[in-house]
């Protein structure tokens, strides 16, 4: 009888074919950031093989530099990708959302809660920190929307902290590959009942989310209707 394959080995070419996509990318978006990942795992390499020549145990070492030459080189690979991600994405509608629904914390996203027809919109993140309001569009347009927002929820909130965030280029707006480190210093407010609970209270509320009015921009689509994730 053929033995079927365990879950491991079915995820190991998976990974690899991941690994070689994201590199593709990689490679397209900066030319010079794969020799980048490779000069720093050869480099970590060299490095711990000199000092185990000069304490005269390079029979360890020599292991030990390729491990850890493997994991400097996955390090820098990684942030390299994400960087690459960032500039893909910044500027199109919907670039805040991605980098919402990608990040670690136990943050509860929901797409568009708010929008209008020049696809200007706010999403809505409940996490530990209490609610973020993040919104993507011109500084002047955007403004509206987030108060209007806030205004909606914050009786469902009670004293649960509500900070806005405007995602952008404009004077006083966070660029899109800053949004997730300027998220992760927000202080730790609640427990994780009392978030489990703030949700319950913001998924009961009726969607603010509406077709507007007036003729859309052309080629333009209106986001889709709230879709809460959980990471």
């Amino acid at each position: 009888m053929s033995k079927k394959p365990t879950d491991g080995a079915q995820e190991r070419p998976g990974r690899l074919k991941q690994i070689r996509m994201v590199a593709q990318v990689l490679r397209q978006a900066d030319p010079k950031a794969l020799p980048i990942v490779f000069a720093s795992a050869i480099g970590t390499l060299v490095v711990v093989i000199l000092i185990g020549m000069l304490i005269g145990q390079l029979w360890f070492f020599i292991p030990l530099g390729v491990l850890a030459a493997a994991a400097v080189g996955m390090i820098v690979f990684g942030q390299l990708a994400q960087r690459a991600q960032y500039k893909v994405i910044a500027g199109q509608p919907g670039a805040a959302a991605a980098i919402l629904k990608n990040m670690r914390g136990g943050w509860t996203v929901t797409e568009a809660v708010s929008g209008n027809r020049n696809l200007d919109m706010v999403h809505r993140a409940v996490g530990r920190a209490g609610v973020v309001l993040v919104s993507e569009g011109p500084r002047g347009r955007v403004g509206p929307l987030l108060g209007a927002e806030k205004k909606r929820i914050s009786r469902a909130a009670q004293q649960v902290p509500i900070y806005d965030v405007q995602v952008g280029d404009d004077e006083g707006q966070i660029p899109v590959d800053k949004l997730q480190r300027h998220l992760m210093k927000l202080p730790r407010n609640l427990t994780k009942g009392q978030v489990a609970e703030l949700n319950d209270r913001l998924q009961a509320l009726p969607r603010s989310m509406q077709m507007p009015k007036g003729p859309m921009p052309k080629g333009a689509k209106m986001p889709k209707g709230p879709k809460p994730k959980m990471r």
